[in-house]
């Protein structure tokens, strides 16, 4: 097993075990590792040349593709912070962020060429801006914007050493909370080396592993997958998304893939899908996390995966990954998110801090080194949610998720603090409703709101996305009337034909206000 300081060490090492491995497949493009290593290091010197200096924020502002990889590892190993944007973040939620960790350089695509004069204007931080990809001319680039061959071919491939230690920040991840602004999570290389060493671990992942990523780098669920996969010398297969889930198939089993991460909505489109003129005996694994997955669609996956370890998890970018379920558990109680991932510790508090036993409600407290450093220039927040522990210097992690745990130590999410809906005096969790909705024949996707009513306070309201059926809302109340107790059947059912999402596939209920 390698030994890793630093987060850049992932390709490093790999590159120097594995240099004509195929390390990375993203389109046509298949690169091995010391290819990725040659060109991450031209492009740090570049980065270098031009004056970007430790603990400066470089932005990458790209779609999943091979500059995004390199551009990672680029700043990295200029003992930089990177800070990746999602390629659909519009112009003022991207003048924020630039602006809230003033970045001192911007990598673009030339999809993005037209924000670049907005951009010159509203963010006085930036020094350069450098534009990737392959067939960019510079002759209508202005003054301080570099063509990414310019920049490549201009610099040596030698590595530059390091100053950063594993204290110093990586990278900072943006996620947009349910109110306000995003936060930049302030992520440091022992939190990310920790938690790639956890998650691995129980993952059992080796050399010999193929993943196939379609979620964005800008999600932290998707960058790890990078940074797993070159830790432990694997290979992976970078897409853009999972608009075209048979295509996806097909690269799954022309690549032989071994591991394939997802979220709900992916696994709820796979559940509803013919799969059998596909040979998907490659994969080994599958995980999912961002929110947990209905037991209902797990026991499908078990059925339609046979031969496939399914790990259901739970985390949140401000510990990058919390619980996981021991795929041996998943019979056993499918609705669970499982124990704290290896190294880690995991408890829930009432409102006073008192720790709660077996069966209570409360939030869920979380404790180990992938606990992050805590939000870019935001004390206040960073200490609502980031908290003393025992030990002096320490931080815990507040979820603000509500959780139970039964009698064997295994815990169940059940909504988010501010999800929960009170009717008729009665707490009701969306995530109980949801999974009995997801139990009935012809549903695909479901979220359950509040929304106010004079005589109940908050009256239920089911969003319900069908799967080809003529399913009815007569149909849906009496499903629901023979399964939950009568405070928590919706008061309204719609349908609708999508629901909507964040860039990393959540569904987002703030939308559906």
């Amino acid at each position: 097993m390698s030994h890793f300081k630093l987060v850049q060490e992932f390709l490093e090492q790999s590159a120097q075990r594995f240099p004509d491995k195929i390390a990375l497949v993203c389109g046509d493009n298949r690169l091995t590792y010391s290819e990725l290593e040659n060109h991450a290091n031209r492009l740090a010197n570049g980065l270098r040349m031009k004056g970007i200096q430790r603990g400066d924020r470089v932005a990458l502002f790209l779609q999943n593709s091979v500059e995004l990889v390199i551009g990672i590892f680029a700043v990295l190993k200029c003992d930089a912070v990177f800070v990746v944007i999602n390629a659909t973040t519009k112009t003022d939620k991207l003048v924020y962020i630039l602006n809230n960790c003033e970045v001192s350089a911007l990598i673009f695509s030339s999809q993005q060429k037209r924000m670049v004069p907005e951009l010159r204007r509203s963010c006085p931080s930036i020094r350069f801006f450098i534009l990737a990809g392959e067939n960019n001319s510079s002759e209508e680039i202005e003054s301080e914007c570099f063509t990414w061959k310019e920049i490549l071919d201009s610099s040596t491939a030698n590595q530059l050493p390091a100053k950063n230690i594993d204290l110093d920040l990586a990278c900072l991840i943006y996620t947009s909370g349910s109110t306000g602004e995003p936060k930049g999570v302030m992520s440091d290389h022992s939190n990310i080396i920790f938690a790639v060493n956890s998650i691995t671990s129980y993952i059992g992942n080796s050399e010999d592993d193929i993943v196939i990523n379609v979620l964005p780098l800008s999600f932290d669920y998707g960058l790890y997958q990078l940074f797993m996969v070159f830790s432990f010398g694997g290979r992976l297969i970078l897409e853009k998304g999972f608009s075209y889930p048979a295509q996806i198939l097909s690269i799954i089993e022309k690549e032989k893939v071994t591991g394939f991460p997802g979220v709900p909505t992916i696994f709820s489109i796979l559940v509803n899908m013919d799969l059998s003129s596909y040979n998907l005996s490659s994969l080994r694994y599958m995980t999912n996390t961002a929110a947990a997955l209905p037991p209902a669609h797990i026991l499908k996956i078990r059925d339609t995966f046979p031969g496939v370890r399914l790990f259901s998890m739970y985390g949140l970018t401000e510990t990058k990954r919390t619980l996981y379920l021991p795929p041996s558990q998943l019979d056993v109680r499918p609705d669970s998110v499982g124990i704290a991932i290896p190294g880690t510790e995991v408890w829930i508090e009432d409102e006073n801090g008192n720790r709660l036993g077996a069966g209570q409600v409360g939030e869920l407290v979380v404790r180990g080194r992938h606990v992050m450093r805590g939000y870019w220039g935001d004390e206040e927040l960073s200490a609502q949610r980031f908290r003393p522990g025992r030990i002096p210097g320490e931080r815990l992690c507040y979820t603000g998720d509500l959780f139970r745990m039964d009698e064997e130590g295994y815990f169940y999410f059940v909504a988010r603090k501010d999800d929960i809906i009170k009717s008729r005096g009665e707490k009701v969790s969306p995530k109980e409703v949801e999974n009995i909705l997801y139990k009935i024949e012809g549903v695909q996707e479901v979220a359950v709101i509040g929304v106010a009513d004079a005589l109940l306070g908050q009256a239920i309201k089911a969003f319900i996305v069908k799967n080809n059926s003529e399913l009815t809302e007569t149909e849906v109340l009496r499903f629901c009337r023979n399964h939950l107790e009568d405070f928590m059947i919706p008061k309204y059912i719609q349908f609708v034909d999508e629901l909507p999402k964040t860039s990393s596939g959540k569904i987002k209920k703030t939308d559906l206000q």
